[in-house]
């Protein structure tokens, strides 16, 4: 779980904790000025979600849950369910468009990859999701016999069963995100850049034949966009 407070233009406060430990919070916003809003993108679950919510009440605030909309902080959403897009993908996305204008490939690097298309106009196209790095590893690891959870570097050539699954793991991510970008350009999207988050973004970014913007607040940045159109809209300062 991450945390970010955002004030002045600019983010003053941030902090990390486990989704196991999130009584965390209390000591790390004890001393925290009343905020104006609290705006949450939650995946991790009912029990987080219940715990942030009462560490809200610490200020008399009941949080703006994100959920995927069919507009939003002028993105559009062309998913059959718009709500069934994940809160922490629809976060990312309107990060993207007000961070970075233009055509674009959204990459959020997780337990999950996803990988998201958004035009310069703010339309979500449609995107894909695949295992993680760490979920990669752990699945082999789990139902291949004889191979191992250790972990190996990227190179080209693999010569031991570490590093194969290491390679393979990074190729298979750079390779989807290729195919992404081949896609939008195949529907006329030209100069599409790429935006990566998430903790393995770093590893793929020296990896993929092709330059990655990484951006490690990709969405928080959209969090405050929400939160920004949210008190707008009811009138708050």
């Amino acid at each position: 779980m991450k945390w970010a407070l955002y004030e002045n233009a600019a983010f003053t406060g941030q902090g990390w904790l486990a989704t196991n430990e999130p009584q965390r919070l209390d000591a790390e916003w004890q001393s925290m000025a009343e905020p104006d809003a609290v705006v949450i993108a939650n995946v991790a679950g009912d029990v987080v979600g219940t715990y942030l919510e009462s560490a809200c009440l610490r200020w008399g605030l009941f949080p703006t849950w994100v959920r995927g909309q069919i507009e939003q902080c002028g993105v559009s959403s062309a998913y059959d369910d718009p709500g069934q897009l994940g809160p922490d993908r629809w976060a990312a996305l309107i990060g993207a468009h007000v961070s970075a204008p233009g055509n674009c490939v959204v990459v959020c690097m997780g337990t999950a990859t996803t990988i998201d298309a958004l035009t310069g106009s703010g339309v979500f196209l449609g995107g894909m999701i695949l295992p993680g790095l760490d979920l990669m590893h752990s699945s082999l690891a789990s139902k291949t016999a004889r191979l191992g959870s250790e972990r190996g570097e990227v190179v080209s050539f693999p010569r031991s069963t570490p590093d194969a699954i290491t390679t393979g793991a990074a190729r298979a991510t750079c390779g989807a995100i290729e195919h992404m970008l081949g896609e939008m350009q195949r529907a006329g999207h030209s100069s599409v850049s790429v935006i990566a988050t998430g903790g393995a973004a770093p590893l793929i970014a020296t990896v993929c034949r092709f330059p990655l913007v990484l951006n490690d607040k990709l969405v928080l940045q959209g969090l405050v966009r929400i939160g920004e159109e949210t008190t707008t809209k009811s009138g708050s300062s």
